[in-house]
């Protein structure tokens, strides 16, 4: 009988064993998984973080686009304000000038002898520093030309003249008088420019 108890104790025992050995196996089963599943979903999130990292980047490089042109326009923008602000006025002004033009040659002429000096002569004079005030009211003023080297973007060259006493390509008459508008050309100065002294000609005419 005692015998049989401790048969039946050592199979209690073993099976015991088993099921705790069973059991641990389950327990280190049921910690992969979740050890596994934990790592995926990490992976998950980290995939998830990075697209949104990229998102957040592409979506700041946009704003920063749309930033430098938005303020390319705006610079854009109050430039053509304000260009159209210094020009609106100019062909207007352009229109003003051959008024100029004939009030300097009738005072040119005056001097010349050819109108009575006098009232007529001082309104002339008058009108024409109006009209000179009204330009320099609107940026307009006169370009010096005479005895300045031959600039095409600022004179119109209509003839040249031999000359020895000035550097070949200077302005040495002046026939109409230019004028620029702020920092743009209104009209261009018609000039004569000079031109050296064929010498090898004179030799040979010698």
């Amino acid at each position: 009988m005692a015998a049989q108890i401790k048969i039946n104790d050592r199979e209690e025992d073993r099976k015991d064993d088993q099921d705790h050995k069973q059991a641990v196996k389950t327990k280190k089963k049921d910690t992969e998984k979740r050890r596994q599943k934990t790592a995926a979903h990490a992976d998950e999130l980290q995939e998830r973080l990075e697209s949104m990292e990229q998102e957040a980047k592409e979506a700041y490089d946009r704003f920063l686009r749309l930033s430098a042109e938005f303020e390319n326009f705006k610079k854009r923008s109050d430039r053509e304000v304000s260009d159209f602000k210094k020009f609106a006025n100019e062909s207007l002004l352009k229109e003003i000038l051959p008024v100029v033009d004939s009030l300097q040659l009738a005072l040119e002429s005056s001097g010349e002898g050819n109108i009575p000096a006098g009232g007529l002569q001082e309104g002339v004079e008058l009108t024409l520093k109006e009209m000179l005030r009204v330009l320099e009211k609107f940026s307009v003023k006169p370009i010096e030309a005479l005895e300045k080297p031959f600039d095409p973007s600022l004179h119109q060259a209509v003839m040249q003249e031999e000359s020895d006493l000035h550097d070949e390509q200077t302005v040495i008459r002046e026939l109409q008088k230019g004028y620029r508008i702020h920092d743009r050309l209104l009209r261009p100065s018609m000039v004569v420019v000079s031109n050296k002294t064929n010498t090898k000609q004179e030799d040979n005419k010698g």
